[in-house]
């Protein structure tokens, strides 16, 4: 049972039609002894073990500029029998609460996270969408687990990105504000945290409600969650630098608020884990990069305008872009600040930390520098020009496609998606998930695989040489 409920939980994979049939009947027996018995055999409030929990609670499936050895690849343990009969019978369950059980209802929330993350199930969830979303919602506000609140809590956000409704935000955030301020589990708020910033993106939140977010995730970092009695808690602060760099791709003038908030970024950037000053220095590069917007008929061509010929070199494909306020007052500090991370080299932060520290604000460096040029990969120093360099940053779609991630705002929105969807992200790309597409507006090109290679060898027809756009946008629509 527990190997099957970590290759479930923690990989994101599904598991093989015997070993459902084995995990349902599982589930029923279990449910029926649940029953029977007192919940007070159980505690309520325990935390889930690393065993079952660890893949779909916590952040470990971001992705950083330093590690992208890990590419978003295809389930290769996908099993597409009968998927939708498990769906049917999951949401009923879910809809069935008087009959459920504590147990009962977090193995029907992890079965239908399974399933949507694998799967694009918006079709067969249609009807069921308010009715999916108050059963999540009791789970949360009531707290009667820490496991059920958070598996809760992972199911709306799929089911946010799934149904894609306008009416889900304004009935989930009322439950959700109150889980990040009241409740006693930090795992809980963490989760909220992510979930209202999932919610608030794909349920239907206008700007106002947006900027009203990114203010609370704001002061959750600036006072390291006392805000919300996490004192010192880095899951709750990098959940709230995480989304509000999520949230803040949604605006398209910062310029009020790019001050405030990178000045309370640079606090981060001392904190003593590195997830939270990854999340800080990456808003911090999304400010300076949203200070430059594509050039209009009616700018003057100067020289701040116009920039060096590398600069016009490297946005040759897309539109001229201008300085049109100043990020920060004092950005000498801020590249100080940046550089010492860059090179860090402290014995007491562990090899993986450094060199993921030392991969990402070397990137995130050269975009504070010159704000025109978006994330690189193994960025370094020509030690004769003193210029920054790196290959342009690419992360692999399945075995099908790769994606070109030449601005921030397209690495953080690709972070948050496959912070959510996990090992179903390629799925849900390519079976048209509007949420992800929208998300999205890259170029995606097929590559030829070393087996399609050997079948033209053979005399086969290859796959790889097909070309095309997925609801391409334009920068300066964003």
């Amino acid at each position: 049972m527990p190997d099957l409920r970590r290759q479930v939980l923690e990989s994101g994979k599904t598991i093989s039609r015997k070993a459902a049939s084995r995990e349902g009947s599982r589930r029923t027996s279990r449910t029926n002894s649940a029953q029977n018995s007192r919940h007070s055999s159980r505690n309520a409030s325990r935390h889930p073990s690393d065993e079952e929990d660890a893949g779909y609670l916590s952040d470990e499936t971001a992705m950083s500029i330093g590690s992208l050895d890990d590419d978003i690849i295809d389930n290769p343990e996908l099993d597409d029998t009968n998927w939708t009969q498990e769906l049917i019978d999951v949401v009923q369950d879910i809809l069935d609460r008087k009959r459920s059980s504590i147990l009962s209802r977090e193995e029907a929330y992890a079965t239908f996270c399974r399933l949507a993350k694998c799967h694009f199930i918006e079709e067969h969830i249609r009807r069921s969408m308010s009715d999916l979303m108050g059963a999540f919602c009791r789970s949360i506000k009531f707290e009667t687990s820490v496991r059920e609140s958070t598996l809760a809590l992972r199911a709306l956000e799929l089911l946010a990105i799934t149904a894609f409704d306008d009416t889900i935000y304004e009935n989930v955030e009322p439950v959700l504000t109150r889980a990040i301020r009241d409740s006693t589990s930090q795992q809980i708020k963490t989760g909220a945290i992510h979930c209202l910033g999932a919610c608030s993106i794909f349920g239907g939140a206008g700007e106002d409600s947006i900027l009203d977010q990114m203010t609370f995730f704001l002061d959750i970092a600036a006072s390291d969650g006392q805000s919300i009695d996490a004192a010192d808690d880095a899951g709750c602060v990098t959940a709230a630098l995480q989304e509000w760099g999520v949230l803040a791709v949604e605006i398209d003038d910062l310029e009020g608020e790019s001050e405030e908030a990178v000045q309370i970024f640079m606090d981060q950037l001392d904190s003593g884990d590195s997830s939270v000053q990854i999340a800080a220095g990456e808003n911090i590069a999304l400010l300076y990069e949203k200070s430059y917007t594509p050039q209009e008929d009616d700018d003057d061509e100067d020289e701040e305008a116009a920039g060096s010929d590398d600069d016009l070199d490297h946005h040759k494909d897309g539109p001229k872009l201008i300085k049109r306020y100043n990020a920060y007052h004092n950005t000498h500090e801020l590249e100080r600040q940046l550089q010492s991370l860059a090179t860090v080299h402290n014995k007491r932060i562990s090899k993986r930390d450094k060199k993921s520290l030392h991969s990402n604000f070397a990137s995130i460096l050269t975009t504070v520098e010159n704000p025109r040029r978006g994330p690189m990969y193994n960025t370094a120093i020509d030690q004769d020009t003193n210029r920054r360099y790196g290959s342009k940053l690419t992360v692999k779609i399945g075995r099908q496609g790769v994606m070109n991630i030449d601005r921030w705002w397209k690495w953080i929105r690709l972070n948050s998606l496959r912070r959510i969807l996990q090992g179903g992200f390629a799925e849900h790309y390519y079976q048209g998930n509007r949420a992800v597409l929208d998300s999205l507006p890259v170029m995606v090109r097929q590559e030829t695989t070393p087996s399609d290679r050997g079948a033209a060898k053979k005399g086969g027809k290859a796959r790889g040489n097909k070309r095309w756009a997925v609801h391409d946008h334009s920068d300066d629509e964003l």
